[in-house]
Formats: structure tokens, sequence, C-alpha cells
């Protein structure tokens, strides 16, 4: 996890025991704050509701069996909420939008030779937009890191017994 620029930080483990018994654990562990679901081979870390802040992170792991039955494959993925994720994207989406129909706007009106200087100025606030949204987005990164460290050292733990 060094690379601060990574949205989405990912790593791989390798493993010499069986994906069955690691999913089990998985699944029967149980420790405070922690919310521990598994759906097939997938399993996902989360915080319970009194430690849940608006930027808190979640961990998904997929467990893939190795070459041999007593090996296997971790996928880890650290993320936002998918409800966070799928907003700011959606935001992100929208300011793209709108800039792209502005630039359109102002294009139509130079040709026409009509002003364009509201669609311009509005295409400026669209940039201004998109990157306070840029911002805000690395400072729930930045927020949200703590945890991160703290779900990714219960996986270890867990992995360890």
């Amino acid at each position: 996890m060094p690379n601060d620029i990574v949205l989405r930080p990912r790593f791989q483990l390798l493993l010499n025991s069986p994906k069955e018994s690691i999913l089990y654990a998985f699944e029967k562990a149980k420790k405070n704050p922690f919310l521990v679901k598994r759906m097939d081979d997938h399993i996902f870390i989360k915080f319970n509701i009194e430690h849940t802040h608006f930027w808190s992170p979640q961990l998904h792991l997929e467990i893939i069996e190795g070459e041999d039955e007593n090996a296997c494959k971790i996928y880890g993925l650290f993320g936002p909420n998918p409800t966070l994720w799928t907003f700011f994207i959606f935001l992100h989406f929208g300011v793209g939008t709108l800039f792209t129909i502005l630039g359109v706007w102002a294009y139509s009106n130079w040709t026409l030779d009509r002003p364009n200087g509201i669609q311009l100025a509005s295409m400026a606030l669209m940039v201004v937009l998109w990157i306070t949204l840029y911002m805000a987005g690395r400072e729930g990164k930045k927020k949200g890191k703590p945890q991160m460290h703290e779900l990714h050292g219960f996986m270890k733990e867990l992995l360890k017994s």
C-alpha cells in the first residue's frame, strides 16, 4: 500500500493453506468493530455502525484455489462504501457531461457570432467543481486511511491464526 495515488489499493497474497479453511476462518471471525460477510469465494470486511463514518473503507477479498489443494491466492481490494463510490462517480459523470454540453453550446454560439461568455464561464465553473470533487475524494481517502490499516491488520491477524 505504498502508492498514495491509487484510489482503490489492491494486493495479492499466496498462502499455503486450503481455500476452504481460509474461507471458514473468515466466516467464523467475530471481532469488534469488524463485520465479516461471505458470499461464495468473496469476503467483505467493514466496520460496524458505531465505528463507521462517511469515508469509512471496506476490504473485499477474493480467495482462489492455488495450483494444488493446499494452497490458495487472495486478491484484496480496499475501497469506499459502494454507495459513496457510486455517488462520486455519478457526480464526476454529471460534471463531465455538463462541461461537454456547455462546450458544444459555446462553440455553436461562437460559429454563429453570438456571445458565449456565459457558457465559457460555466465551463470554468465545471472545472473548479471537478477539482473540488477530486480534492474531496483525496481528503476522504486520507480520513479513511487509518481504518484501512485496521482492516489490513485484522486480515493479517486472522490469517496468522
